[in-house]
């Protein structure tokens, strides 16, 4: 491998809370250590179909999973199964659907909540959990600073060379609370401050890091539509590769060719959007 890198999912994050309310990732863009710009997602705006998508490269029309109810093993290729054609070692740190897509279907809350499978030929090394209880007044996200330990472990355990992370716990928050309130704005702050002492760590381990979320939310904690509000979200990279001017919107199938290319392994002839890294 080239290269190293970790993708973050802050599910369900818009541009507007990203760029108000992170005070740690934005003082490392005005420092220089990060760069960062509007991330676009495909429609639906939806989560299941937005995991898919960052995935794969292609959209959900293509893929076939047009929503959280529709988790099946997918049949494209995928970031997980071409590094590991590159010869590198895959992580995962996520909510089940990830487990589902990309290693086995259905989920087994035994056997697929934490395995280590070194033969495996999409992920090697997973942690997953399944939010089963989730409604209005069961959140049911773990903690993140756990999740973040968890994936460092696997980091420090494992030798991963790419390694991707995915925290529900403010798409849950959102739904719950809508925005531009107290609740949210303090959870937002958390995270923030929760996931600011892993980015110089994974750095100094040698990681290349994204940070984004797969989609956005409007003022009343929705999302799946066209809405800007609901579709748009930033994305934040700390790295050494060169990138478009600031103002670039990234779309969302651009992100499994970019991670690949610094990476050295190979793109699917299916991802045909254009690295926005390089």
């Amino acid at each position: 491998m080239d290269n190293k890198l970790l993708l973050i999912i802050l599910d369900g994050v818009p541009w507007r809370n990203f760029r108000r309310l992170f005070g740690n990732l934005e003082g490392w863009v005005d420092s220089g250590e990060a760069r960062v710009w509007k991330h676009r997602s495909v429609l639906p705006s939806i989560s299941a179909s937005c995991y898919a998508s960052i995935h794969t490269g292609v959209s959900p029309q293509q893929h076939g999973c047009t929503g959280n109810g529709n988790v099946f093993r997918l049949s494209h290729d995928d970031v997980f199964s071409q590094v590991r054609k590159g010869g590198g070692v895959t992580g995962g740190v996520a909510h089940s659907f990830w487990s589902e897509f990309f290693n086995r279907h259905p989920f087994d809350p035994v056997m697929d909540v934490e395995y280590d499978e070194p033969d495996s030929q999409t992920i090697n090394h997973g942690r997953f959990h399944s939010m089963t209880g989730y409604g209005h007044h069961n959140q049911m996200t773990p903690s993140d600073v756990d999740l973040f330990g968890s994936l460092t472990n696997l980091c420090l355990r494992h030798g991963l060379d790419y390694g991707m992370l995915h925290t529900c716990t403010l798409d849950s928050m959102g739904h719950r609370y809508f925005h531009d309130c107290q609740e949210m704005d303090h959870a937002c702050f958390v995270m923030d401050e929760m996931l600011a002492p892993f980015i110089p760590r994974w750095r100094q381990m040698g990681y290349e890091v994204i940070v984004t979320a797969d989609h956005g939310q409007d003022a009343r904690g929705h999302h799946g539509g066209r809405d800007p509000l609901q579709q748009e979200t930033a994305l934040y990279y700390f790295g050494e590769a060169q990138g478009p001017c600031s103002d670039t919107v990234i779309e969302q199938l651009q992100i499994a060719p970019t991670i690949l290319t610094r990476m050295g392994a190979p793109a699917a002839d299916t991802m045909q959007a254009e690295p926005f890294l390089w």
